[in-house]
């Protein structure tokens, strides 16, 4: 049996506006990601660094719109866990990288 997501249309929009919101930080990452990988060995713990950096900055703006929501929805049912649950699926799904650091 096929469960729809109970909070999908809200968590696609919320991804879609934090994307809209942050479209230059989402391009510094991917750039910072490929100053990484293609620099040479010397430089690669320093860019690295840069990429780790911004994906954590990420992270933490993702975390800072999913817990802001869910702390409206917590009364004790478990509403709030299963909207975290799904917005980090959803997150998973439509930036992976910046996912893994906000559960990591």
């Amino acid at each position: 049996m096929f469960r729809r997501r109970q909070f999908g249309d809200l968590i696609d929009r919320q991804l879609r506006v934090f994307a809209a919101d942050h479209g230059d930080r989402l391009e510094a990452i991917r750039e910072a990601r490929s100053a990484y990988r293609t620099s040479d060995r010397d430089a690669a713990e320093e860019r690295y660094g840069d990429y780790a950096d911004e994906l954590d900055w990420a992270a933490e703006e993702l975390a800072a719109m999913r817990d802001g929501y869910a702390e409206t929805l917590d009364d004790g049912d478990g509403t709030a866990d299963r909207y975290v649950s799904e917005f980090n699926r959803a997150a998973q799904k439509t930036m992976p990288e910046i996912a893994e650091a906000l559960e990591g």
